[in-house]
């Protein structure tokens, strides 16, 4: 056990939680805080300082880095493209929690800070074609990322920068990509495309209904990052020297409708496929460049989405089951 002190905020979320249980691992000291209620954590361990607060108040966030020695700020209202298209104003009043954690982090003489923005950042024009080219770091600007979620995203990325320029706190950044993995929200309106499809294959399944909703017309593609190389992907960037945001992400590129037939395969069944047209379902093509992730720090995400896939689709059902199972 090391004295070093670590911050997680949003510990009690998906990707949080497979973070928490990575540093208790590795010997850390760890404080997870998140504002959901303890029992509604992904993931809770009785040898960390389990914190219940909201870090968009400022005192919470003093609180929560107050002798700190790193912090890892992933505390935001999001969900899937279901939530972050309808909440937009939501997911906007997560720069309360970056803004209060950069000031407390800076008034705590907090060491090292990682941020934790989005490929939403992203400017919608390199993302109208489905056959899209991968996006590198510096497609973020001229601006017009995702509206709402995407936009507080790259504003609080220009905070961490000008926290790290003005005051000399060190700020560190990543821009996800679509991470999944077991112990996500796979219902409930939050969660995001690889737990949903594979939630309704499972259900379809169970229950004989033969048939699956697909938001929009199944052609748009995405590349889907594995929570394990998210989480290493994460510690390796606090701990750099690159001070400019990297890609987190595969750059294994697939349509929702290459997603649903890995789901079909694991079910062992084949679904009659009915698209909602109307449904939300984001920019028509999003993926990874890698380039820049590869040079600077000679890593990238290398988990299959088939290899992931399956051992998501395997605990999703297992939870299906234990919920609605006979």
């Amino acid at each position: 056990m090391t004295e070093k002190c670590v911050v997680v905020a949003g510990g009690g979320g998906f990707i949080g939680g497979h973070l928490v249980a990575a540093l208790r691992q590795q010997g850390y000291r760890v404080r997870a805080i998140d504002r959901k209620p303890l029992n509604e954590w992904s993931q809770r361990f009785d040898d960390v300082e389990n914190i219940s607060a909201d870090l968009s108040l400022l005192a919470d966030a003093r609180r929560a880095c107050d002798g700190a020695d790193e912090v890892y700020q992933l505390a935001a209202d999001m969900g899937g493209m279901g939530f972050i298209e309808l909440n937009k104003a939501l997911c906007m009043l997560s720069v309360l929690t970056n803004t209060h954690m950069l000031m407390a982090a800076r008034e705590a003489g907090v060491g090292r800070f990682f941020y934790s923005s989005s490929a939403c950042v992203y400017n919608g024009d390199k993302q109208r074609s489905a056959n899209v080219i991968p996006l590198k770091e510096s497609d973020a600007y001229p601006a017009d990322p995702e509206d709402g979620y995407g936009w507080e995203k790259l504003f609080s990325e220009r905070m961490c920068r000008h926290f790290r320029e003005d005051f000399g706190t060190v700020t560190r950044m990543a821009r996800y990509h679509n991470v999944y993995g077991p112990l996500g929200t796979w219902e409930g309106g939050r969660e995001k495309a690889p737990a949903a499809i594979c939630r309704k294959v499972i259900e379809a399944k169970h229950r004989g209904t033969n048939a699956i909703e697909i938001w929009g017309d199944g052609h748009q593609t995405r590349s889907f990052t594995w929570i394990d190389d998210c989480v290493t992907g994460t510690q390796m960037m606090l701990h750099s020297e690159v001070e400019d945001a990297l890609n987190i992400g595969s750059s294994e590129l697939v349509t929702i409708n290459q997603l649903v037939d890995l789901a079909e395969r694991f079910a062992g069944i084949q679904l009659e496929r009915r698209y909602n047209l109307s449904a939300p379902k984001g920019v028509n093509g999003r993926n990874s460049d890698n380039t820049l992730i590869m040079q600077r720090l000679g890593w990238a995400p290398s988990t299959s989405l088939q290899d992931g896939l399956a051992r998501t689709y395997e605990w999703i059902e297992r939870e299906w089951q234990a919920k609605y199972g006979d």
